[in-house]
């Protein structure tokens, strides 16, 4: 897909999103079923899944990290980067798929990250969604190491209008996807947040990864 293409289906998806963004976010909530499905496990060695101590404090506030910064405008995001794991991947805007799941970027790209436009922009206030493949049939994809990172760790989401949103990570988590958190994971704290997820837990032919992994972080600057 060209960049011409690519931007033009961005500004379709802001179109779409300003007309019912919270129609969509809704639903997501309400069935607890907007879970990305992707990955192939078809390689020896599986991705790291993350350690008990990573888990999200649920009695964290923002004081517990620096000054949170305001929240920003509107603005599609271009990347995603998270240093400690070399993840620098070009981001698509993905929606729901007709089964009512977040769906994802195509599998062929193994670099590529998937927005998702019913929640917020990142650096909005609310929660915003990135989401991505754990593998694919040539081996480890964009967010293989997700499962790897530890609280303090760095998001950074550079955007169309210049800014990048640099979100601080507080909890790491594998969610079975049978009795996923939907509420827990996609509602707003009134407070800048991101959510990055890719396929995670145990993996069979018949279903697939059995999981998903969650980030959870909050907006600690803006560059």
């Amino acid at each position: 897909m060209s960049a011409s293409e690519l931007s033009e289906l961005a500004e379709e998806e802001e179109r779409r999103r300003r007309r019912a963004p919270w129609g969509v976010i809704a639903l997501v909530l309400l069935t607890g079923l907007a879970l990305i499905r992707n990955g192939s496990g078809e390689f020896d060695v599986g991705p790291p899944q993350p350690a008990s101590a990573a888990a999200a404090d649920t009695r964290a506030t923002p004081g517990t990290f620096t000054a949170a910064p305001a929240p920003l405008p509107f603005s599609v995001p271009d990347r995603v980067r998270i240093p400690s794991i070399h993840v620098d991947a070009p981001i698509v805007p993905v929606g729901l798929d007709d089964q009512g799941w977040v769906g994802a970027p195509p599998p062929e790209d193994p670099n590529l990250a998937g927005w998702f436009t019913g929640a917020v922009a990142p650096g909005e206030k609310g929660t915003a969604v990135v989401v991505g493949h754990v593998d694919n049939k040539q081996g480890p994809a964009v967010f293989y190491g997700l499962g790897a990172l530890e609280k303090g760790s760095r998001v950074e989401v550079p955007r169309k209008d210049g800014k990048t949103a640099v979100f601080e990570i507080y909890g790491v988590e594998v969610f079975a996807k049978n009795s996923f958190p939907g509420g827990r994971v996609y509602g707003s704290k009134g407070t800048p947040e991101l959510r990055v997820i890719t396929c995670g837990g145990g993996f069979s032919k018949q279903h697939g990864y059995d999981g998903n992994v969650v980030v959870f972080a909050r907006l600690a600057a803006v560059t």
